[in-house]
Formats: structure tokens, sequence, C-alpha cells
């Protein structure tokens, strides 16, 4: 299987570099091959061929292959990178620098890393190297305080998944197909036109598709897996949540503060200061409140409503609608700063022109405001996903724990309860892998999706 996998990363860097220069040559179309064969097998070369022993299960060959197709994907992109400084092609990226490099300063190549030297010092030691030694560890079976590991391989991983590797490959495969399908049937089409309107509707519910697909990739649990099916579940609604109730809430709140009012300068700054709160003490205030014996909620709804509110931490739903509304309140004066702030730069000409015109309030905000404040939009909403996949842990620990049974157990959560309060680090590590390979991706999606919405002063 391994000479199988090496013939494979082969072709794929053949057919990768035959496609990207504007004409092919032969010598680039053996280069990526030799690139990709090398890259792959780097994989094997640190790990041994363990994917690939007879007594690893099939879902760990389709994860050591796809670590080797990987490996060999990241090396073809930096050839294709040098392939293209050589043929004078210029990424949109490079493009929008070309006002710093064109100008009267020079300097001797060194003189930049030199002074990056110490800032990649620090990231070389603390957030590269504890990355390696993270996925070193996801691959053994490690206790915490034991003096000695097991080499599993993959099985950190694959337990996290369903045990059919078919299921494995084809959905997530299936789900970009259609990702890629609907966007070259969108851009195909001309705009304005029912064909396009279909496209993006198609195109929509593609990217739903994935999370579909990775719903039915992972394990519902059994049969000696892992149920890492309603912890993906649980993420994805307590993300959502969060997210759309901070940014939603944070930009009503700007644009309401935004107007002239006496006071307002005050009133603004009070605003932002849930964000100086950190989420430990924002899991505690919203504990009290929400406290079924002496919370201030329950009290002022039996005093005025006579209802008496059920144990949130009994219910699912309303479980996880006080992490949502917890979290949502602790981001939301971090997003009322930037959008205060992006409300300065909305051109009072074009909506002084609408006033003129007859444009309503909603139409001036819909076609003026909202897309003037699209940068920052973009921002805060991958700030916004960092925010809710990785620091909600201390809220959801002060609030409800992870209950009721699991409902509120989100990713970064389950990672530390399996970590560190069940002391299995091996299978905490692979969560916290699998975790981070997860906001890289929903981060890359943002950028190939939001960003080209995204219009920057008058352009666009």
């Amino acid at each position: 299987m391994l000479t199988s996998a090496l013939v494979a990363a082969a072709a794929f860097g053949a057919a990768f570099l035959a496609k990207t220069p504007r004409h092919r040559k032969p010598r680039r179309i053996a280069v990526g091959a030799a690139v990709s064969v090398a890259a792959a097998a780097v994989v094997p070369g640190v790990m041994g061929s363990c994917g690939f022993a007879p007594e690893a299960s099939q879902v760990d060959h389709v994860l050591f292959f796809g670590l080797m197709l990987t490996a060999s994907w990241l090396a073809l992109i930096v050839v294709r990178m040098v392939y293209d400084r050589a043929d004078g092609v210029v990424s949109e990226t490079a493009s929008m620098t070309g006002e710093i490099r064109s100008g009267g300063f020079r300097t001797k190549a060194w003189v930049p890393w030199l002074l990056l030297s110490p800032t990649l010092l620090i990231l070389v030691v603390f957030l590269y190297t504890p990355a390696v030694q993270t996925f070193t560890l996801a691959t053994k079976l490690a206790r915490l305080g034991a003096p000695n590991s097991i080499d599993v391989c993959l099985g950190n991983f694959s337990e996290l998944l369903v045990a059919d590797p078919v299921r494995v490959v084809a959905y997530p495969l299936v789900a970009v197909a259609a990702v890629y399908a609907t966007s070259w049937w969108r851009r195909a089409t001309s705009p304005e036109t029912v064909s396009h309107r279909l496209a993006e509707v198609a195109s929509t519910l593609a990217v739903l598709g994935i999370f579909v697909a990775l719903y039915a990739v992972f394990s519902p649990g059994g049969d000696g897996q892992v149920a890492y099916r309603p912890v993906y579940v649980t993420t994805l609604i307590i993300t959502v949540g969060t997210v759309a109730t901070g940014m939603v809430g944070g930009l009503a709140i700007a644009y309401l503060a935004f107007r002239n009012i006496r006071g307002g300068g005050v009133y603004r700054t009070l605003l932002i200061w849930p964000y100086a709160i950190s989420p430990t003490v924002a899991g505690i205030l919203f504990f009290m409140i929400f406290d079924p014996t002496a919370g201030i909620f329950q009290y002022l709804a039996e005093a005025w409503f006579g209802i008496d509110v059920p144990n949130y931490r009994e219910n699912a739903v309303l479980a996880q609608a006080a992490i949502i509304l917890a979290s949502g309140w602790k981001i939301l004066g971090y997003n009322i700063l930037f959008y205060l702030a992006g409300l300065q730069n909305v051109p009072t000409s074009q909506v002084e022109a609408a006033v003129i015109d007859g444009a309503s309030a909603w139409q001036r905000f819909t076609k003026i405001v909202l897309p003037a404040l699209s940068p920052i939009t973009f921002f805060l909403l991958v700030t916004n996903l960092t925010y809710a996949f990785f620091e909600i842990y201390a809220t959801i620990d002060f609030m409800t724990k992870g209950a009721p049974a699991g409902k509120t157990s989100v990713a970064i959560y389950e990672i530390i309860r399996v970590g560190v309060n069940n002391g299995d680090l091996g299978r905490g590590a692979a969560q916290s892998v699998l975790l981070f390979v997860a906001v890289i991706g929903v981060t890359l999606w943002q950028f190939r999706t939001s960003g080209e919405r995204v219009t920057y002063g008058g352009a666009g």
C-alpha cells in the first residue's frame, strides 16, 4: 500500500503542476512528480509505515494516505510559487503590496530576516515546537503521570470517525465536489439572471453539505469508537449562536450608539466594558443570573409574569441558550468597539444623497452602511469564530460543566475534559489537532468566500 500511495503522489504532483503554468513543460511535470513523492515519503519516514500495517484499521489506511497527500500538496504549493515567480505571475496579494515594494528604500536580503528573528524565535519556541509535540503525542496512548507511552499511530484519530472507510472518503469528496461545481456554475452565469440566483442558492446548500458530510463522518459511538458526533453538533450550535449573537447584537447596538446623543462618549465607553471581563467572570455572572434558586432571572420571571423557569442546567436547549447568551455578551463589547470605529468611515455624502433620493432607513443601512462595514465584518467574523472555538471553556465550566448529558460540551471543553481531567493525553492531543485543523479550514474558507465580497474604500 505504501508503494501505491507513492505512485498516487507522483500522479498528483504531475497533474498539479501540469495545469498551473501558462505552457506545459515536461521538466516541470517531472519536478512536480519528484517533489510530491519526496514530500509524501517524509510522512512514513518520520512515522514509519504504521498506518499501512496489517493490524491497522482501514480508516487508519485512509488517514495515513490523506496525510501523505497533504504533505505533497503543501510542497507543491511552494514549488508552484517558485515557478509563478519565474514566469512573472503576480498574485493578488503581491499586487496589493506593490506600493511598498516600489519604494526607494533598498537593503540586503538578510536584514528583514534579522529584524524578524526575535518574533520567529518566539514562534518556534512557543508555537511551532508545541504544535509538533502535540501531534506526536496524538499518535500515542499516553496517560497523565504514567512514565511510558505506547505508539498507536493514527488510532486516536480513527476512533473519532465511523468505521466505514468508504464513508470517510466519499462523503467529504462529494461535498467538496459539489462546492466547486456550484461555484463554477455561479461564475459561468450572468448576474441578475434566474440561473445565477439558482446557482447562489445551490452554492449555499453545497457549503452546508460539507457540515452534513462531516456529521456523517464523525462517529456516534459504540463498537469501540468515541462518540464525537454529539460534540461536533454541540460545537456547531454554540459557535454559530455565539458568533451570530455577538456580531448582530454588536452591530445593532453600535448603530444606535453612533447617533449624536448627550453623554455619548461615556455611554459608548460603558458599552465596551464587557470585553474587559474574562470568560470566567462572565460565566460566574450568568451563573448567578440564571441560578434556579437565587438567580435574579428566576425572581423577576416569577414576580412579574408568574412563570416558574425550569432549571437551565437540566434542559439541553436552555443550557445551550444560556451559554450562547453569556458568550455573546462577553464578545459584544469587542464587536461594538470595531463597529463604532467603522461607522465613522461610512461616506456621509452617499447617505445624504440616498435621503434626497427617498431611500428608507433600511435601504440606507443595507445598501450603504453594510457594504462600507464589510472589511470590519470580515475581520470580526474570523476573530469571533476563534473566540467561540477556543475561549468559552471557562464560561461553560462555571455555568454547566458540559451538562446536561454533554449537550454543552464543545470541542475545546471535551479536549480539556479528556486530556486533563481524565488524564488521557493522547486522545486529548488528537482532538486538539482536529480542532486546530478545523479552525484553519474554516478560516481559509472565510478568506475564499467572504473575502471576495469585501470592498475596501471605493474599490470593488
